[in-house]
């Protein structure tokens, strides 16, 4: 600033002292008078330069001034660097920000004070089936047409969620999602979406499941208390007394059995994955199984009717590494189904072959009444009866094949049900090959 001060007065100096030389009386003046106005015009035509590369925005090409206009320029790029640094951080932070949310399992929906979509990320998008791009500025309940949005938009009060039905991607499975409202900025609002289908339908088995045990125990005791009433309030004869005892404790016997069954279902369930450095020896696993299934069949044989036959193959040099008491309980409950089901006289097959691929699987086949093929997949889960009052008639509890199923899960293993109408039925056990340990080379 003070280089220019001098420059200036120099110049006006050198000017007046020409002037003067030239025109005595007022030269010096007029000299004095046209430096200034040199001046002043050099200066607007460098304001005018600078204020074209501010309207521009160029800052990377400011123009080429020296002196005090120059280190102006130097000041205002410097500062103009880290404003646009700034703001590029800024939109690169906005940026991460919304990819994060983008990311997001749960749908995010922005709403302005009219309700209308500012942003939303896929998720919500296809949660709500809308088009994340060509629906904003939509207003949300235009999109969202299920009655119970509106009335929970309308409402003045979004404390609680609500579960509305979400885009289903066929008509076999549909879709549950939790949807809240939740206020922000000015006037604004962040809509949040969940898909709760699996928390649905948790919920909906765990109140069938309940229903089930309820039902399932309920009628033996309600047979139980019948026989109980009958023998305290009547006299009767010796056989007819000792009839009904049996009859309860068949009932007894069945609420025990279900019991059983609940009891393993829950410890399969609570407890570590089995070992794979525990073998289990397969000849003396069915030796066990064997002998429980002909006394099964034997019970259920009546005068003059033709035993079923059984027959086990068993493989030698064989284990398997697992839990000897999970193995046992998944593959008697196969072996014991297939002799409930299977009619007087009929053939019942159990038999252990090695794969090429060096895994093992546990088949067990009857020539029973089969099972249609709508049925087939439903067959494992908990108390899922094809016919309900041949399986009371049978004594099952509706939990075998659910278990057989959470064991091969817990082995790692699969679980495979073929059937046939009137044809009978065939259940494998596949188990991997890691869990297979042979002592000799033959099979």
């Amino acid at each position: 600033m003070v280089t220019r001060t001098v420059s200036l007065f120099f110049w006006m100096a050198v000017a007046a002292i020409s002037g003067y030389w030239l025109l005595p009386s007022s030269g010096h003046l007029l000299g004095a008078f046209f430096v200034c106005l040199f001046t002043v015009i050099k200066d607007l035509w460098k304001g005018q330069k600078i204020t074209e590369w501010l309207r521009h925005n160029n800052v990377k090409e400011p123009p080429q001034m020296d002196g005090i206009w120059g280190d102006l320029i130097d000041r205002m790029r410097r500062i103009l660097n880290e404003q646009r640094k700034q703001t590029q951080y800024e939109e690169q932070k906005l940026q991460d920000f919304l990819l994060a949310i983008q990311a997001s399992p749960n749908g995010v929906v922005l709403l302005d004070p009219e309700g209308r979509i500012e942003w939303s990320n896929q998720t919500a998008a296809q949660h709500l089936g809308m088009d994340a791009k060509r629906d904003l500025m939509q207003h949300v309940v235009h999109l969202v047409r299920d009655p119970v949005f509106k009335k929970y938009y309308s409402s003045e009060s979004h404390d609680g969620e609500v579960i509305i039905d979400g885009r289903s991607v066929s008509l076999q499975k549909s879709v549950k999602l939790s949807v809240q409202l939740h206020n922000y900025g000015e006037s604004r609002q962040l809509l949040l979406t969940r898909d709760v289908t699996t928390v649905a339908h948790a919920d909906a088995m765990r109140r069938d499941f309940v229903a089930n045990v309820s039902h399932e125990i309920r009628t033996p005791l309600t047979v139980m208390s019948g026989f109980i009433e009958t023998l305290q309030s009547l006299n009767l004869e010796k056989n007819e007394r000792e009839k009904y005892l049996d009859l309860m404790a068949v009932q007894a016997s069945r609420m025990q059995d279900l019991v059983n069954d609940l009891l393993i279902l829950s410890q399969l369930e609570g407890s570590t994955l089995p070992s794979t450095n525990e073998p289990v020896s397969l000849q003396g696993l069915m030796s066990s199984i064997e002998s429980e299934a002909r006394g099964l069949s034997a019970s259920q044989l009546f005068e003059n009717q033709e035993p079923q036959i059984l027959n086990f193959e068993t493989p030698e040099s064989v284990q398997l590494h697992g839990a000897n008491k999970e193995l046992h309980s998944a593959i008697s409950n196969l072996v014991n189904n297939a002799v409930r089901y299977t009619p007087s006289g009929g053939l019942i097959t159990s038999s252990w072959s090695l794969l090429p691929d060096q895994r093992i699987q546990f088949s067990v086949a009857d020539t029973g009444p089969g099972i249609a093929s709508e049925h087939l997949p439903r067959l494992t889960e908990r108390f899922y009866r094809v016919d309900r009052s041949r399986s009371r008639e049978s004594g099952g509890t509706g939990l075998g094949l659910a278990i057989a199923k959470h064991v091969m899960q817990r082995h790692g293993g699969e679980l495979k049900i073929e059937s046939e109408l009137g044809k009978g039925s065939k259940f494998t056990l596949i188990f991997p090959a890691s869990r297979v340990m042979l002592e000799t080379e033959s099979f």
